[in-house]
């Protein structure tokens, strides 16, 4: 038996399509527990029936290597699911298969088993899936712990104290079992940046020149949240003797964002959200990995992590998100779900009018009556509210959860 934290959040999301005719498809960054809800369902459909047959496979097992493509997996199921019973199948780093969507299309044809699968690479839902499956899946993103999560996997009590460790070492589950001391995270997070950026990204995505996808990653940590272009990174590369194409940057940021290891926030008009095409900003999966590969500076960096760590809240909450633009003015982030919108500045304090008119003055620039919010690091200089914008310290605003927002 496996020992593991029931996430609920996701498990609730997935549960309902238990026995229903789709695809599931459990999507993220490498090691940010993908599995682990794939244990939690797989208990809980044993829970409800244990006259049930489960087929587990997990391709970063050794035991499952030989499974290289959809006839090796054709070949394997063939003994393995049951007739008469109910079978579900699991399948851990799906796209690993090479052409599992031909097996998996066939198997949901059949009605053969409720298929769960895993995968570590957008390109899968992108290529694969979308042009073999279309229609027969469902996605749920998961990722690293929230904020609430990481309060319960190291037993912390939510305090100013757990919310610098948060912003320091991430939400990376497995960190529970190594603990939260002195370099030990940053070991442990560091050999997962490695294994993300060989496997998921270099592997993947056929790259190349991995001097230069390293020096891109220090620059995407050392800017989070900054806008900026292709070209403005290849000018900065130049600088330091580095010749890259904008081309060839466009396509490594993509194939990072593919991983799920950044997220890349697109510009949006307030009013309509029209999309603008360039410009954009990057944020981290995870806060810990960013800090693994560039240091933790809390003087020079902690502005930074206040914003990743509010995108991040914001995306686990299943909002899209946007950068804001209203005339010249910029709204951190537009945040839309079922036509529900709330928008964002994040400040790392309010210490003076001219910060306080700046934060405060864009968001009251917008004419609808949506939720807004300025965000701090952990002062309340001009109260709860102002002209109708709450103003929250970080420490509340990730605990807000989906419906109270």
């Amino acid at each position: 038996m496996i020992n593991y934290i029931n996430r609920t959040y996701y498990s609730k999301q997935i549960i309902p399509f238990i026995d229903k005719q789709i695809i599931k498809v459990l999507t993220g960054q490498r090691r940010v527990g993908k599995s682990f809800v794939l244990y939690q369902l797989m208990d809980e459909i044993k829970k409800k029936n244990k006259n049930v047959n489960i087929v587990y496979i997990n391709r970063e097992l050794e035991e499952f290597l030989f499974i290289q493509n959809n006839k090796d997996l054709n070949k394997y199921l063939k003994d393995k699911l049951v007739e008469g019973i109910r079978n579900y199948l699991f399948i851990d780093e799906v796209q690993e298969i090479e052409n599992f969507q031909l097996s998996l299309r066939s198997l949901l044809a059949k009605n053969a088993c409720d298929i769960y699968c895993t995968g570590s690479n957008a390109r899968m839902l992108s290529g694969e899936l979308a042009t073999t499956l279309a229609g027969r899946y469902i996605e749920i993103n998961i990722h690293a712990l929230s904020f609430q999560e990481f309060l319960l996997f190291h037993q912390l009590e939510g305090n100013f104290e757990a919310l610098m460790k948060y912003l320091q070492f991430g939400g990376m589950p497995y960190l529970s079992n190594i603990g939260l001391q002195e370099n030990l995270p940053y070991e442990y997070l560091r050999n997962v940046y490695s294994t993300i950026l060989l496997k998921d990204v270099v592997a993947r995505e056929n790259i190349r020149n991995i001097s230069f996808l390293e020096s891109l990653v220090t620059y995407l940590c050392d800017n989070v949240g900054s806008l900026f272009s292709a070209s403005n990174i290849s000018k900065f590369l130049k600088s330091q003797r580095v010749s890259i194409s904008p081309q060839l940057t466009i396509n490594y940021l993509k194939a990072l964002v593919n991983a799920y290891f950044v997220h890349k926030v697109s510009r949006a008009e307030v009013n309509g959200l029209k999309i603008f095409e360039i410009s954009e900003k990057y944020y981290f999966e995870d806060l810990g990995l960013r800090n693994a590969i560039r240091g933790f500076n809390q003087r020079a960096d902690l502005h930074k992590l206040l914003e990743n760590a509010v995108y991040i809240h914001l995306v686990q909450q299943r909002f899209r998100v946007f950068v804001g633009k209203l005339g010249n003015n910029e709204i951190d982030f537009i945040a839309d779900k079922n036509g529900k919108k709330i928008y964002v500045q994040v400040a790392l304090t309010i210490t003076d009018e001219k910060t306080e008119k700046r934060e405060f003055g864009n968001l009251l620039l917008i004419e609808d009556n949506y939720p807004k919010y300025v965000v701090t690091l952990n002062d309340t200089i001009v109260g709860n509210d102002y002209k109708g914008v709450k103003q929250l310290n970080l420490l509340e605003f990730l605990n807000l959860a989906d419906t109270n927002f």
